[in-house]
């Protein structure tokens, strides 16, 4: 970040017209402020929060010392030859608002303003300063080829009905598809900063699923046991369904050498940022996905056209790509995350059309099995996609509604389409979860080939593909979710495969050795019979205990007490509709079994790691 700080008798400023293609909107009207420090700033690529918190206390420095009460933050790129991309520097100068003890005005940002300023001409009437992030050692940031061309790609972007009409997306007529238009306008503004924490944040905490970890990069996060629990089963799933699809489960490193040929080749072709590590006299990257390991390991496979097509599928825990900090949003943007990253080689281009439909089909399960709402986009070269129109438009018809096209004239990554299933949050910002792209540069680059039928080497087109995506987005997602139903007035629930907890047992009173001998016996069985059960045992009142139940989302709660006992039956509350019921304990497992049954296909049970009674566990 660099400033120019000019010690005013006034400033005056006025919006004229527009400085980029979206522009904070703001009343064109002139402005002036009197006896003020005016801040000329311009934030770059790469700024950190610690920047602009250096940044902050510097200004109040040089306020301080002139003895002004006004400070103007004037956005003023110009001072800078790498600025950052305009939603992160917005963040930033509104960020620099908040300074505390001062009148802070701050002039529009991405307009040109005509401005009128009379410096005090005084030794500290104007200074300058820049503010970078700390480096440690040799640790440093790489950014990919792929990426600067991606931030500068010229596309253009249509909507694709289900009955073929490809419409220009500013014409299109979003009646009916909100969430569409809101996809469209993410894509197109590409604003990726919240101006206010998403509520998924406040759930993975309230819920004891994930917190921050301070002790390590931003970005990065501690898993509590019931967040644990519940990623584990979307792991499980998600390889498994890899797994009867055809792919061969593989583990490979996370850091490769950055002087590896090939490496160094696909290194500036994915659009991601990298972490970098010194070993001895080698400098590593971390990988951002499972294909460096996957293709250096193809590579020397003997590959017949007869195993083909070739998945491979690892369960890439972790992959790490350094977004930039004013990105970072809890569970959607993060620095270190989890995926089942599968690559299939194919003979030709049309096997891999077929590959890429039963892909996005699978896809499209797991879409269905989380209940999730997104919208599709379909990103392709314009010559490839003109030639397979109809192709597309299948895909399209099992959606069930249109989907956004992107087309660009020029390649600027190794994929020559690639498909998309985007979540849209409470807030209207975006998230890709599933994908699948088509790769028609690796095979070269890392020498992978196959034995046709005439006994010659030929090279493969590779699919990448991610049925689920990042599982951290997808809880995030289902988080997001859950957060509108409460703005709605509707209750919040997890799906009951992944719910930590699936009964609590509550007994009326923890003096009665029947309840509680009852209780166990019930809980045992539960837990042999493939349900995640725990007992309240607290000593508390019954509505307290059955309050905080309901605040976990628990969609079973089991009351024992005399009656129950001496009937043997149970007294279940179901969260889906707060209704009370009589159920024995084969009605009940019948009930979870067949729920999920009928939604998860591959399900397996995973325990949760803490103590069946609550009484006996710590507070996390």
């Amino acid at each position: 970040m660099r400033i120019l700080t000019i010690h005013s008798d006034f400033i005056e400023f006025q919006p004229l017209s527009k400085a980029i293609k979206n522009p904070e909107p703001v009343e064109l009207e002139k402005k002036r402020v009197e006896e003020c420090l005016v801040v000329f700033t311009s934030v770059e690529e790469g700024d950190t929060k610690e920047v602009l918190e250096d940044a902050k206390r510097e200004i109040v420095n040089i306020a301080n010392q002139v003895k002004v009460k006004k400070i103007v933050i004037y956005p003023f790129v110009h001072l800078s030859s790498k600025p950052a991309k305009p939603d992160i520097a917005l963040s930033y100068l509104k960020e620099m608002e908040k300074i505390e003890g001062f009148e802070v005005i701050r002039a529009p940002f991405g307009w040109y303003k005509e401005f009128n300023i009379k410096c005090k001409g005084h030794p500290l009437a104007e200074l300058s300063r820049v503010f970078e992030p700390k480096i440690k050692g040799e640790e440093k940031e790489v950014v990919s080829e792929s990426l600067k061309k991606e931030s500068k790609l010229m596309s253009k972007f249509y909507i694709m009905t289900v009955d073929g009409e490809l419409i220009d997306a500013e014409k299109f007529d979003y009646t009916g598809y909100e969430n569409l238009k809101k996809f469209v306008n993410y894509e197109m503004k590409k604003i990726r900063v919240y101006e206010k924490e998403p509520p998924h944040i406040k759930l993975m905490k309230e819920h004891s699923l994930v917190s921050y970890e301070p002790g390590s990069d931003p970005g990065h996060f501690r898993w509590l046991p019931k967040g644990v629990v519940m990623k584990k089963i979307l792991e499980n799933i998600v390889l498994d369904w890899c797994k009867e699809i055809g792919a061969i489960e593989v583990e490979t490193p996370i850091m490769y050498d950055f002087e590896h040929p090939a490496l160094l080749s696909y290194l500036h072709r994915f659009p991601a940022r990298q972490y970098v590590v010194k070993s001895e006299d080698k400098e590593l990257f971390l990988r951002f996905a499972a294909c460096f390991g996957q293709f250096l390991a193809l590579h020397d496979m003997v590959i017949s056209y007869k195993n083909l097509p070739l998945k491979v599928v690892e369960l890439a825990k972790y992959c790490f790509r350094r977004e930039q900090s004013g990105e970072l949003a809890g569970l959607k943007r993060l620095r270190a995350f989890t995926m089942a990253d599968m690559h299939t080689v194919c003979e030709d281009i049309e096997s891999a059309k077929e590959e890429f439909e039963l892909q996005f089909k699978k896809s499209l399960e797991w879409i269905k099995m989380l209940n999730l709402e997104t919208e599709t986009a379909f990103r392709a070269e314009k010559e490839f996609f003109e030639k397979n129109k109809n192709w597309y438009l299948k895909m399209i018809k099992e959606t069930k509604k249109p989907a956004l096209i992107e087309l660009f004239d020029v390649r600027y990554a190794y994929f020559i389409t690639k498909f998309e299933f985007n979540f849209i949050d409470t807030l209207d910002k975006a998230s890709a979860l599933s994908t699948v792209q088509i790769d028609v540069e690796n095979a070269d680059v890392y020498d992978i080939s196959y034995i046709d039928k005439d006994g010659k080497k030929k090279r493969p087109i590779i699919l990448h593909a991610s049925l689920s995506g990042g599982i951290e987005r997808c809880i995030y997602a289902l988080l997001e979710r859950e957060a509108s139903k409460i703005e709605r007035g509707e209750i919040p629930s997890f799906p009951l495969f992944l719910s930590p907890t699936q009964v609590r047992i509550i007994p009326v009173s923890m003096q009665n050795t029947e309840q509680i001998k009852y209780a166990e016996k019930i809980a045992k069985e539960l837990l042999e019979r493939e349900i995640r059960v725990d007992i309240d045992d607290r000593l508390e009142t019954l509505n307290k205990k059955i309050m905080e139940a309901e605040k976990e989302w628990i969609p079973y709660i089991v009351v024992i007490g005399d009656k129950e006992v001496k009937d043997k039956t149970l007294s279940v509350r179901k969260r889906e509709n707060r209704e009370v019921s009589e159920m024995d304990i084969n009605s009940l497992v019948n009930e979870i079994n067949e729920k999920i049954k009928s939604v998860v296909k591959g399900y397996k049970f995973e325990p949760l790691s803490l103590p069946m009674y609550l009484s006996k566990r710590c507070v996390i």
